[in-house]
């Protein structure tokens, strides 16, 4: 479907890039993203996905507004309090940019209903603020081949990545997952809550507007995506880091043993 003229202007900036112009626009008017919360990271997220005129955005979140998320959900407002946050961050999403689709999903997720969600989209981006959703989703990212970019912040850090685990690399090797890079959730307990430890509210602002730059990247296809590569934010010294990782053939979704195992099922006419 082409642009509208309402859209080559409200596009503009884009259409006269270079790497992106008329075919990526029209490339991100055609993507479905989805996106796992609307809270810290979630919200920017949001924003600039909409912004950037993302043709549908699924919005995942089981939680309302609160005063306290204030600080940093800037999604929502003062006048959404004891709204659900999927429900003021489609009318945001609305009031900036009408010709985005916002398909709201008020649920939690879980290994359960992972995959059928995930499987409706294209791109991934999980904002999630634990553990047990953040391998719910990459697990699923993972056998429903979908691309997977998430973030996670802390007081006063954060840290980004992009997951495409069911492709391989330049070198043939298969790309990591994310239990490659963190092969199992910490103990219960053993990391405080943001609730508990705190968080500088402009540092959720910083990493979820680079989750949106990348998953743009990501359906666009400019540039160098963060695929085994971890980037990380230190907001106090105002440092950004990256890191290199790679594929471990001991992980349970695509390690050697998986492998043999999915070989053994092909060959065996009685399985």
């Amino acid at each position: 479907m082409p642009l509208t003229p309402d859209e080559i202007d409200r596009y503009a900036r884009h259409l006269v890039l270079q790497d992106v112009g008329g075919p990526g626009q029209l490339k991100l008017k055609a993507a479905r993203v989805l996106v796992i919360g609307a809270g810290g990271l979630g919200a920017p997220l949001i924003q600039y996905l909409a912004a950037a005129g993302i043709g549908t955005i699924g919005i995942v979140d089981d939680d309302v507004v609160s005063v306290s998320n204030l600080q940093r959900q800037v999604i929502h407002g003062t006048q959404d309090l004891g709204r659900l946050k999927i429900e003021s961050a489609a009318e945001a999403v609305r009031l900036l940019n009408p010709h985005v689709v916002v398909e709201p999903h008020w649920l939690r997720i879980t290994e359960g209903n992972a995959r059928d969600l995930i499987g409706r989209y294209d791109v991934v981006a999980d904002g999630s603020d634990n553990f047990e959703t953040r391998y719910a989703v990459s697990d699923a990212c993972f056998f429903e081949k979908k691309p997977l970019v998430t973030a996670a912040l802390g007081q006063f850090d954060g840290s980004l990545t992009t997951i495409r685990a069911h492709e391989t690399g330049p070198d043939g090797r298969p790309n990591p997952t994310y239990r490659c890079l963190f092969a199992s959730p910490p103990p219960a307990g053993a990391i405080p809550t943001c609730a508990e430890a705190g968080v500088l509210g402009a540092l959720a602002g910083v990493m979820g507007s680079l989750m949106a730059m990348e998953v743009i990247r990501e359906i666009v296809g400019f540039g160098e995506s963060l695929v085994g590569r971890l980037l990380m934010v230190d907001a106090r010294g105002m440092r950004f880091d990256t890191v290199r990782y790679g594929w471990d053939e001991a992980n349970p979704l695509s390690g050697s043993s998986q492998a043999s195992s999915r070989t053994r099922h092909s060959r065996d006419p009685g399985s």
